[in-house]
């Protein structure tokens, strides 16, 4: 009988153990998918907007942080309103700190950027 909880305790001890490693894989993840779209993205817009290095470090935040909101409200699976609304206003963050971080001319390259 000790034999059988101790292996009770134990199959219940990996199973605990899998779904810790499950949820940190999936965080991984998501930092790996996130920090490689945003880099895709900056060095795009760097090509084409021509800013300096500090400039592509902020835009990297920026984007980012766009790319991983985005992410966490798509894993959320939310259908509604509410996350059009949440949608819109990451979208709005983002231009409001594109405009700050790049100078007139530059963000005007960047809205043709993403117009095309």
């Amino acid at each position: 009988m000790k034999k059988i909880i101790t292996l009770c305790l134990f199959v219940f001890a990996l199973f605990l153990g899998t779904q810790t490693t499950v949820a940190q894989n999936s965080k991984l993840e998501m930092i790996k998918t996130v920090n490689a779209e945003a880099a895709e993205k900056t060095e795009a817009l760097r090509k084409f907007v021509k800013f300096d290095n500090q400039q592509r470090d902020q835009i990297y935040e920026a984007q980012q942080e766009f790319i991983r909101d985005n992410y966490l409200i798509e894993k959320q699976n939310v259908a509604d309103k509410n996350a059009t609304k949440k949608t819109e206003a990451i979208a709005k963050q983002l231009e409001t700190k594109m405009q700050n971080i790049l100078s007139d001319d530059q963000y005007e390259r960047y809205k043709q950027f993403l117009r095309s």
